[in-house]
């Protein structure tokens, strides 16, 4: 299922489609089934292991074989995630100016002591593949807004944070496109200094800490009024991310 270039890769110079097309052919030698895959998914994969083909190559082939025991069914159905759904803490609504998904996340209302962590994996695959299917034509990311407004050590769980980033890295790269941390309390960053140090570089630079006072301001300068959630000063009220249509 290939289109022509100037369809399928968008943004992309000769050096980039090249190696793209170099990528496919390694790829789909190891591993037939990798003719299903678009050039954009190549592209990301390709893209987060700044244009390599040979770790490129070894990143797309681990998410294949993943995937197949992780999604053995092509999709997380929500009777899989039913702990995680009741928690109500993240949220689907609206585009940013680019045109990337919003999902929002209200971070303290995770709690170590009662999370599984297959289930967590699950939500989170559940979640990626959500804003995934969201995305308009000509879009691939999407955009975070972590909120950890009330957060403490009862909420801190770097296991399941560290297993939910190597799955946004690893499974699905150059998907996220920002990530703003708000509300962010002092004795979070204790945490953040060790989750850092587990982000590649092109993650590590989405992360954006917002201050109290720059936050609806730094807000609105990616996110139209309109589509901004309205506990931030927006107009949309929030959508648990079970109830948002794709």
């Amino acid at each position: 299922m290939e289109l022509e270039d100037n369809q399928q890769l968008p943004s992309s110079d000769d050096v980039e489609k090249k190696k793209v097309a170099s990528l496919r052919a390694l790829v789909e030698g190891q591993v037939p089934a990798a003719k299903e895959v678009d050039d954009l998914m190549l592209r990301r994969f390709l893209r987060a292991r700044n244009l390599d083909v040979e770790k490129a190559s070894a990143l797309f082939l681990k998410y294949l074989e993943w995937r197949c025991t992780a999604v053995p069914n092509g999709f997380i159905s929500e009777t899989e995630i039913k702990n995680e759904l009741s928690h109500k803490e993240v949220f689907t609504q609206g585009f940013d100016k680019l045109g990337r998904p919003i999902v929002v996340y209200h971070v303290a209302k995770h709690f170590c002591s009662n999370r599984e962590m297959d289930e967590l994996k699950r939500f989170v695959v559940y979640i990626l593949d959500k804003l995934c299917a969201s995305m308009p034509a000509g879009q691939e990311k999407f955009t975070c807004i972590a909120d950890l407004n009330g957060w403490g050590y009862s909420n801190c769980d770097i296991r399941g944070y560290l297993a939910s980033l190597d799955i946004l890295q690893n499974r699905y790269p150059e998907r996220l496109g920002k990530a703003y941390l708000i509300h962010v309390p002092y004795i979070f960053m204790k945490v953040w200094k060790i989750l850092y140090q587990f982000l590649d570089k092109n993650t590590k630079e989405k992360f954006i800490f917002i201050e109290n006072k720059d936050l609806k301001a730094t807000l609105l300068e990616e996110i139209d009024e309109s589509q901004l959630p309205e506990i931030y000063g927006g107009k949309l009220p929030l959508v648990p991310v079970e109830e948002s249509t794709v």
